[in-house]
């Protein structure tokens, strides 16, 4: 798999930030059977840049996402999207931010299989009490090049077809912040360049801020930056990969 990169520069970190954690700390489990998934990781994610997060298995990664998404609450430390910090919230104000300002997107698609492509896309408006338009609807279904298979179920599209309205059911809403956890890992070649070409678009086309969990460097490739994570902690910080999946220029992080 090639990812032709389009010239662009580098996200410093220097304007605001969409996503930011302060000493974030994140323990599963009690007493001698606890495991610490992350352990007072700082990291801040810059509004309109397209972040991936890269280790091995165990190292934090889902965790990260997850904590930064408001899907888990922190043991420790304090999360902020879109200049809201998640702490105080309530269970109810925390479901209605991730649906106003947040995207998901899995691995697994997560789509409903009764639903048509057009419904599954609708979902998040109608979970939110707002009015579906059916035009903004079919609009993002074009924009992921599906306006053809709005009638058809999950069970009647290809794996990148399916995450293809994932992607169009994330974004349907508005989101400030799209989360991304391994979109291309159940996708052939063709889909998985699509889907990624999709992601770029989010953040280039739409000022989103995207970030993505991913084992694979050639995926990561496509972002402005590359927080590398182990045991639970930010190792280092690559302002880019190329198309091979060589760090550009990392900066080693004080952990």
């Amino acid at each position: 798999m090639t990812i032709h990169l389009t010239e662009r520069a580098p996200a410093t970190g220097a304007g605001p930030e969409a996503v930011s954690l302060r000493a974030v700390r994140r323990v599963h489990g009690l007493g001698e059977g606890a495991v610490t998934a992350l352990d007072g990781v700082t990291l801040g994610f810059p509004a309109g840049s397209f972040t991936a997060v890269m280790g091995p298995s165990g190292s934090g990664k889902s965790t990260l996402l997850h904590c930064a998404a408001g899907l888990e609450r922190p043991t420790e430390g304090s999360v902020r999207v879109a200049g809201t910090e998640l702490g105080p919230l309530g269970e109810h104000a925390l479901t209605l931010l991730r649906r106003e300002r947040i995207g998901f997107v899995f691995q697994s698609f997560n789509l409903v299989s009764s639903l048509t492509a057009e419904q599954n896309v609708s979902l998040p408006l109608r979970l939110a009490g707002r009015r579906v338009d059916r035009g903004a609807v079919r609009r993002a279904l074009a924009e992921v090049g599906l306006a053809d298979r709005a009638g058809h179920r999950p069970g009647q599209l290809s794996g990148g077809q399916q995450q293809r309205v994932a992607i169009a059911r994330a974004l349907v809403s508005g989101p400030e912040v799209l989360f991304a956890d391994e979109p291309t890992g159940a996708l052939d070649t063709a889909s998985s360049r699509e889907v990624l070409r999709l992601l770029r678009a989010a953040v280039d086309r739409h000022g989103r801020t995207v970030v993505m969990v991913t084992h694979d460097p050639v995926a990561a490739a496509v972002a402005d930056r590359v927080v590398f994570l182990a045991d639970g902690r930010v190792a280092d910080l690559a302002d880019g990969l190329d198309a091979t999946g060589i760090a550009t220029r990392t900066t080693r992080w004080e952990v």
